[in-house]
């Protein structure tokens, strides 16, 4: 089961980085292996978070995709894009079609 405010810990800890520290990795990381344990968890997640939480998230989409290889996943994607229109998160999205 996926630990919610676990991730939105780790969100927050990474958004507290400069945008050039190198232990932005590490969170990519731990929030990628979070965020792939199960798909249907992370999409109950993501339908949660905010617009902020998603903004964070989506340096990552591509990441996750790679490792959880669904389909229900792109979609939510694509839900968040239209929920947040703001975020411009289509060519993210694509990248983590591309990448599935």
């Amino acid at each position: 089961m996926l630990d919610a405010n676990q991730v939105r810990k780790l969100i927050e800890e990474r958004s507290n980085l400069h945008m050039n520290d190198p232990k932005m990795y590490e969170y990519w990381d731990w929030l990628t292996e979070l965020l792939s344990i199960n798909v249907s968890d992370t999409i109950k997640f993501l339908n949660s978070c905010s617009e902020r939480e998603i903004y964070w998230i989506s340096e990552i989409f591509e990441d996750i995709s790679a490792k959880v290889s669904s389909i229900d996943y792109i979609e939510c994607l694509k839900e968040l894009d239209k929920k947040f229109p703001n975020l411009m998160l289509s060519n993210v999205i694509k990248i983590a079609e591309d990448w599935m």
